[in-house]
């Protein structure tokens, strides 16, 4: 029967998509981010959905869209070598099969991602790929919160809409991306036009921002708690009275406290006590494992490197930041030696160095990076516009910015290098950087000519000049 529902809803969409080609686009949004061919038992999972999909849009794109107003920026390019990388260092990988397995979803990732922003060459279309972002992550977010709020949660144990630990379903990512989604729920709130920012808007969006906040304390990951913090003191950029806003957040997070789950206080003191956490423990391991691998090789090894590490370290019963206070003798203090192997990298920048060396490394920094600068010049530029139909530039542009920013430092921790949801966001950035690039060429450039009868009419306008990084 819920195969039946799943298949039902698909089939209508990609009826309606038949009439606009573009919501083919935002179709496959919504099977890459909620992955409804995991929810079903066989009709979906037996097919490749996320391929006919892909297929469809490409195909509705290149026959049934104006290509006028497309623009290709270096970012695209950017990614288009990285694919390039990615496949080769796939074909010379230490672990071949593990590799190729990897190789059959990254690409995917990068060619949508490349693609997408092609499609996006209006506003209504910006806002709508936003919109289905978050809408897509609210199916997942939206289960958590509720099953937080009446279990609890705990490490592993929160199962969002099926049991499974991959994308999104995973703890760690999860919590990442609902935090660093929180931005552009308020942008939707505030400046949206496909659902009018009205007071069910507005609830609907504090809610959803709620139910993002309570998926850290459900999934019990620790990367989520440092993504909130990055939030609130992202958001001191903005707010008019800093200090007020500093010392409400401050009381809020301190009054929550006491209703916290008590496993989540304790595994959230393992951030101060790492030496004494396995996990913790493991991970710096592994980051010495990689710098040292990349010493005798620099070009990477290929997807899941990560399999042929032996790793072996020490484990402290007691926390050796409090060895003077205490008035302990570090050479007295019992140690586990704890040996391990093919542990992951746990770090989206140690995962682009182990598998794709140092020149996979800059370019997934310039793609990443290169967005960051390129949002805070489109806030610049049109913060201070004096123009109505300019009013949500800047607002979204900071949205973008806030969320990469986010998942970024949530990247430190997690290995979610190619996760397909934060290509996207590149994506809808160098949308809106193209886009208001082509405006602006439209606004400077529009000369006027008389024809013989005296009458003005507008000349042939120029292509918009394309920037550095986009």
């Amino acid at each position: 029967m819920r195969d039946l529902v799943f298949v039902g809803y698909l089939v209508a969409l990609l009826f309606i998509a038949f009439k606009r080609p573009f919501l083919f686009t935002l179709i496959y949004a919504y099977v890459d981010i909620v992955a409804p061919q995991r929810l079903s038992y066989f009709m979906l999972n037996s097919v490749p959905l996320s391929l006919i999909v892909f297929a469809l849009a490409l195909l509705g794109y290149m026959f049934a869209d104006n290509k006028q107003d497309s623009r290709f920026s270096f970012r695209q390019a950017m990614m288009i070598l990285l694919l390039g990388y990615c496949g080769y260092t796939t074909v010379q990988a230490e672990v071949p099969i593990a590799a190729l397995e990897k190789w059959d979803w990254v690409w995917k990732a990068l060619v949508f991602a490349i693609f997408l922003p092609l499609t996006l060459r209006t506003k209504l279309r910006l806002e709508a790929l936003a919109l289905f972002m978050v809408l897509c992550a609210a199916t997942l977010i939206i289960t958590g919160g509720i099953k937080t709020l009446a279990s609890g949660g705990g490490y592993g144990v929160l199962v969002l809409l099926v049991d499974n630990n991959s994308g999104l379903y995973e703890g760690s990512i999860i919590s990442t991306v609902a935090i660093c989604i929180i931005p552009l729920i308020l942008w939707l709130a505030h400046h949206g036009t496909v659902f009018p920012p009205d007071w069910r808007v507005k609830l609907f969006a504090y809610a959803l921002i709620f139910a993002a906040l309570l998926i850290p304390i459900g999934t019990q990951a620790r990367t989520g708690l440092v993504c909130i913090g990055v939030l609130a003191v992202l958001q001191l950029r903005f707010v008019r009275y800093r200090l007020v806003y500093a010392g409400a957040a401050a009381a809020l997070g301190i009054m929550a406290i006491p209703f916290l789950p008590q496993s989540f206080t304790e595994r959230m003191a393992t951030i101060e006590n790492y030496q004494a956490d396995q996990s913790a423990s493991t991970r710096l391991a592994v980051w010495q494992w990689t710098l040292d691998y990349v010493k005798d090789h620099p070009f990477g090894g290929g997807f899941d490197v990560y399999r042929i590490n032996k790793l072996t370290y020490e484990l402290s019963e007691v926390d050796v930041t409090q060895y003077e206070e205490w008035g302990i003798d570090p050479d007295e203090v019992d140690a586990r030696l704890v040996e391990d192997e093919a542990r992951a990298f746990h770090s989206s920048y140690f995962e682009m160095l182990g598998e794709q060396g140092y020149p996979g490394l800059i370019l997934w920094l310039i793609i990443h990076v290169g967005g960051l600068w390129r949002m805070e010049l489109l806030r610049r530029k049109y913060a201070r516009s004096k123009k109505e139909s300019e009013q949500w530039v800047a607002p979204l542009a900071i949205a973008l910015q806030h969320g990469h920013v986010i998942f970024l430092v949530g990247a430190l921790f997690v290995g979610i290098a190619y996760q397909p949801f934060i290509y996207m966001l590149v994506a809808l950035q160098i949308g809106l950087d193209t886009y208001m690039a082509r405006r602006s060429a439209e606004a400077v450039w529009r000369p006027i000519a008389r024809d013989l009868t005296g009458r003005a009419r507008p000349a042939a306008l120029p292509q918009a000049p394309r920037s550095l990084i986009n």
